[in-house]
């Protein structure tokens, strides 16, 4: 059987993880700078599950990180769409550029 090799893993995290700050950066629309947020907490939990396999604990350690960053990746994608929702109720648009003012 043939190993992947690390180097191919952390190019594949560094393209997601631009793709996902490119998103950020540029975006103004709410719902795709939370879909850049979560493609690039996937691009940290690819190296993470890379470098489990490197190590003094080889077996464990990135998995359980990768679980923790899954964890808070679920309860951001939870809070980042009640707040989508409820700067919509109050203000009718999601434009990240119109959300300037911190009252309703």
């Amino acid at each position: 059987m043939r190993m992947v090799p690390i180097t191919l893993y952390l190019a594949l995290a560094a393209i997601l993880f631009c793709i996902g700050l490119y998103g950020v950066l540029t975006r103004r629309h709410l719902v795709i700078v939370l879909v850049s947020v979560e493609l690039m907490l996937n691009a940290v939990n690819i190296n993470l599950v890379a470098f489990s396999s490197i190590g003094p604990f080889a077996n464990i350690t990135g998995q359980v990180f990768t679980l923790f960053v899954i964890t808070v990746a679920a309860a951001e994608a939870a809070v980042g769409l009640a707040i989508l929702i409820a700067l919509y109720r109050n203000r009718k648009s999601i434009d990240v550029i119109k959300q300037d003012l911190m009252r309703w």
